[in-house]
């Protein structure tokens, strides 16, 4: 029998709130985060707005010393994990270190960095850039940073599978601890992505809002005006555990992962399959893996980027695989990215906690902005509109779809 995987930590660092309690509540309340970029100079940008984390402090954590040695997408990753072994309440003693190690899925990493670091050889010379330039803009540095800090020992791995990451991260690390290799896993995603390259590169894609004038009302999955994501920033983390391990050492166990899965479209760089084949096999799979029916699933925390493509592709996967359940209306769906933005790599996590709070609290957070459903488009189900609900769950999913083609589906039950 394989071992049982339960959740014990979590915390989330978003635009709407410095920890999963401001963020929770905000989040509930439909309260967006979106706003003009401070980060940098967004003069002749196509888009000037993003969700960023405000007024963020990574010295309540950790020595200015230390942090100036990080990225920002790694000081995400670094608070909001020492928040959620606190929720835990993994101290000195009562686990062991060789069997705790930490996934942890970053989209790009220190993008940041990157580009000052490349504009200071180009314009200064090879020898005028910052002695830890690699070091902090390598996506596997936020998962060393956490071990650090923490003393954790065990496997540690970045997962870099665009938008999914977090997702797939979530599933490697709650495989491990079935397969027996470790006891903890420390999961989710952090990224930072706020600046000139990002946001030069995705809107020469045209993938971004550039609905400047509006800030809050940018972001509008499933909307008829939808025209794109909106760049948000933050971190995610989830402390996965063996169940028994937990029960022993006294945890609080705030829910059950019940499974989980990942699939690649295997069609293009950047554009979903249009039949949803991948993400239709990802969450059957998903399903098949936590022994649940598609009728057992209450809430989905959607991927609902607000991109033309995305929005009516994931609805039609969710009629693929939840037929009457979703048609019905009955399966509730809702995109927290219409208030947070899209956090990339951090997505998956983020959102996956959103669904557990969800589950646990017995409540499903709106999808903000959605004032005329582009039914025309195919999007008919239940996206939770404007105001969240009360709502009986047993069980819950998140999903997240990437560039590349991945596709990657959590699922979370009451214990």
């Amino acid at each position: 029998m394989r071992r049982r995987v339960v959740v014990t930590g979590m915390a989330a660092i978003t635009s709407v709130g410095l920890n999963l309690e401001e963020s929770w509540q905000a989040i509930k309340a439909g309260k967006s985060g979106i706003g003009p970029v401070t980060q940098f100079d967004t003069t002749g940008f196509a888009t000037t707005i993003a969700g960023e984390v405000k007024n963020f402090d990574i010295t309540q954590f950790i020595t200015k010393k230390e942090a100036r040695q990080m990225a920002r997408f790694s000081q995400f990753a670094v608070a909001a994990s020492k928040m959620a072994a606190e929720m835990a309440g993994l101290t000195e003693g009562n686990f062991n270190r060789e069997r705790a190690g930490v996934f942890l899925g970053v989209g790009i990493g220190g993008f940041e960095v990157s580009e000052k670091g490349s504009a200071d050889v180009l314009t200064k010379g090879p020898h005028n850039i910052e002695p830890l330039y690699i070091p902090k803009l390598i996506a596997n540095e936020a998962g060393g940073n956490v071990a650090i800090t923490l003393g954790l020992h065990g496997p540690n791995c970045a997962i870099t599978t665009a938008c999914s990451s977090g997702t797939d991260a979530t599933v490697l690390a709650a495989d491990a601890i079935r397969a027996g290799r470790v006891d903890i896993m420390f999961t989710g995603g952090a990224e930072s992505t706020i600046c000139k390259s990002a946001f030069a590169g995705f809107n020469k894609l045209m993938a971004m809002s550039t609905a400047n004038e509006y800030p809050e009302k940018a972001s509008r999955p499933f909307d008829k005006d939808r025209g794109g994501f909106v760049m948000g920033e933050g971190a995610g983390i989830l402390i996965l555990e063996d169940y028994d391990h937990a029960v022993a050492r006294g945890a609080n166990i705030i829910c059950e992962y019940a499974g989980g899965a990942m699939t690649c479209d295997g069609y293009h760089l950047t554009a979903p399959s249009p039949d949803g084949r991948g993400a239709t096999q990802a969450f059957k799979l998903a399903l098949a893996d936590a022994g649940l029916q598609p009728s057992d699933i209450g809430y989905i925390n959607a991927h609902a980027t607000g991109t033309p493509l995305n929005d009516p592709l994931e609805s039609k996967v969710f009629i693929n695989v939840f037929g009457e359940h979703a048609t019905s209306h009955k399966l509730l769906i809702s995109g927290s990215k219409s208030m947070l933005g899209h956090t990339l790599g951090a997505a998956g996590g983020i959102e996956a906690i959103v669904a557990i709070k969800a589950l646990t609290e017995g409540f499903v957070p709106p999808t903000i902005n959605l004032d005329n459903v582009d039914t025309e488009a195919g999007c008919t189900l239940n996206y939770v509109p404007k105001v969240g609900v009360k709502a009986e769950l047993n069980a819950v999913m998140s999903d997240t779809l990437g560039f590349g083609g991945h596709n990657g589906v959590v699922c979370f039950k009451k214990v």
